[in-house]
């Protein structure tokens, strides 16, 4: 499968609470920044990690991890960040469909606070990742993977848009499904009419969260909220948090748990693994419960640790071979 997204890296860091109103963050918030606050912010941080990543790249990771053929579209600078991106990507055994050329704007970053609670709070500086467009598809990559997978945060401008529609185009037109997430509550914010346009159009499996699904259709009940989409698109997957994912089609609801974790280090990336593993899951043939219980199980692991990406093989840790 193929992902297509914003290419970033990360800069992660833990910080205390304090370290938040310091520096006036909203705690939990995804917040688009300029070049100038983001050198401010890295500057401001002690012991920062830094690895290539992006919502749709965190999720091929984690399908490559699973031991699936993964690849990503995403566009970089010609810098030394848009060549660790690549490296990184290609170290883990993701195709990186890198756009060629030079550009004026930098390589994207996204920074990370880690609070001690593990809550995660992202100022994001997407430099040339935003100005992906149709030009820099990969259309032989697209036409040859069985799942295209969408990341909501690159819905912002025209061009990345008009890119969207004609992945999914060339992806139906090879039988391939075409998968959505909506990344964050802030993008369906910004994007809700244009999300519901192309969920009714060309989405075939949309991701999200309670919250973000109340927020796509402007509703205060979860359920009133399922029965929208059911009319726009009948094959989604719900996660909840602690609770684990609920998976709707046109007539049910399957509840799965979520993978007991001793110590929530970092959420960071819980969502994106809960997709890879969902996604590879899927085009293993496994029916829907099992495919939320091994996305369950990738949000487990990566939230064991600090970082957006698994530590070991996930594979290994399906008890099946």
């Amino acid at each position: 499968m193929v992902g297509i997204g914003n290419a970033l890296v990360d800069v992660i860091a833990s910080a205390e609470e304090v370290f938040l109103l310091e520096q006036g963050l909203v705690k939990g918030s995804m917040t688009l920044i300029e070049t100038e606050r983001a050198v401010e912010l890295y500057a401001a941080l002690d012991g920062a990690v830094e690895m290539s990543g992006g919502s749709a790249a965190n999720t091929m990771c984690g399908i490559a991890s699973f031991g699936g053929r993964a690849g990503y579209i995403g566009k970089v600078n010609g810098d030394d960040l848009g060549d660790v991106f690549g490296h990184d990507m290609r170290a883990v055994g993701v195709t990186f469909h890198r756009p060629p050329g030079k550009h004026t704007t930098p390589t994207g970053r996204c920074v990370v606070v880690v609070t001690p609670d593990a809550e995660r709070t992202m100022n994001t500086y997407l430099g040339v990742s935003s100005f992906l467009g149709v030009d820099d598809l990969d259309e032989s990559a697209i036409a040859d993977s069985s799942v295209v997978y969408m990341e909501g945060y690159l819905y912002d401008r025209p061009a990345a848009k008009e890119a969207f529609r004609q992945a999914a185009h060339i992806a139906h037109e090879n039988d391939g499904l075409v998968a959505l997430t909506l990344s964050d509550s802030f993008c369906v914010d910004r994007h809700r009419s244009d999300f519901r346009a192309l969920v009714q159009d060309r989405v075939d499996l949309l991701f999200g969260n309670h919250d973000e699904l109340l927020a796509l259709y402007e509703l205060d009940s979860f359920d009133a909220s399922v029965a929208a989409l059911r009319d726009e698109c009948e094959f989604a997957v719900i996660t909840t948090g602690a609770a684990g994912c609920i998976i709707v089609t046109p007539d049910e609801l399957i509840e799965v748990p979520a993978v007991h974790v001793e110590k929530v280090i970092d959420t960071t990336g819980a969502g994106d693994l809960f997709a890879s593993g969902f996604l590879y899951g899927l085009v293993s043939g496994r029916d829907l419960a099992e495919c939320g219980r091994i996305g369950a199980v990738a949000a487990a692991e990566v939230i064991s640790h600090v970082g957006p990406r698994p530590l070991v093989q996930l594979n290994s840790l399906l008890g099946d071979g």
